[in-house]
């Protein structure tokens, strides 16, 4: 009986590690392709392509890195989603700090007004959101895009810290109270350090987002000096021919910043997904 139930441990074990290694390679597959194809030669792209190249071809990198332009295209990206998680961080903190922490009237609904505002498809209000910009004279800058993506991701970053700050002992805030501190200083002394894993958790989600939006940066930008990378690699595409290889290139070149940053904040993040799950 003993050997039976080790045999069926380690049955489950070798299941759970094959659905594993197959929802691994479900979600990494495609950006391997994408890294198979910025390697291979051009003819051979236009062909139908092998598993592999017939020899490692870096030309389509060199082509996207000596490009002005896409270079450009990053450091605006850059600019625009740092901007964007800067100011939805500073607004979205202070307005989660004081609906956990405080009671007022109606706070349910304004909750759910700012949850029902980021439910608004974003392809639904562009006409709008263009006619404004243009009236404001902003197009083509990036208060054009950091101004709308910050209005988008301030009701995610509300609504999310709203969670972890509201799950917070509240022993804690009466003896910070008791010690002296008015309700700024227990936001930045106690609440900020202790809810960071959630801070840079959601930080990362909104810089993601401002990193990768379309949209939005299609329509309010028409330069390569306000435009960012995902508007940049769409204008890859010439009057007769589609550069396969140079957007494989510039895809892996804009996804690597974003490997990086998941991989320094690691720590920060595994503890942000975790710490609103026991409450403390």
């Amino acid at each position: 009986m003993l050997t039976h139930f080790f045999n069926k441990n380690r049955l489950r074990s070798f299941i759970i590690s094959v659905l594993t290694l197959l929802a691994v390679l479900w979600f990494t597959l495609p950006y391997i392709w994408q890294i198979i194809t910025s390697l291979t030669p051009s003819v051979e792209i236009s062909q139908t392509p092998p598993i592999l190249p017939s020899r490692m071809d870096w030309s389509h990198y060199t082509a996207v890195l000596g490009d002005e332009d896409f270079r450009y295209f990053i450091l605006n990206s850059f600019i625009v989603a740092l901007s964007t998680t800067l100011l939805a961080f500073i607004f979205g903190s202070l307005a989660s700090f004081a609906t956990s922490q405080f009671r007022f009237k109606r706070k349910a609904l304004i909750l759910s007004i700012v949850l029902s505002v980021s439910m608004f498809p974003p392809i639904a209000i562009v006409s709008p959101l263009y006619l404004m910009i243009r009236y404001a004279e902003l197009r083509d800058t990036y208060f054009a895009l950091i101004l709308p993506y910050a209005s988008f991701a301030l009701p995610f970053m509300v609504w999310t810290l709203h969670n972890f700050f509201r799950e917070l002992p509240e022993e804690l805030m009466d003896a910070a109270r008791i010690d002296g501190c008015s309700s700024w200083q227990i936001y930045y002394r106690v609440v900020l350090p202790i809810t960071r894993p959630a801070i840079f958790t959601t930080s990362l989600l909104v810089f993601i987002f401002a990193w990768n939006e379309f949209i939005f940066a299609l329509t309010f930008t028409s330069t390569p000096s306000s435009q960012t990378i995902p508007v940049g690699i769409a204008l890859f595409p010439g009057l007769h021919e589609v550069p396969w290889g140079d957007i494989a290139a510039a895809s892996i070149v804009v996804t690597i910043p974003l490997i990086i940053l998941v991989i320094i904040l690691q720590k920060y993040i595994v503890a942000g997904l975790l710490s609103g799950s026991v409450k403390g």
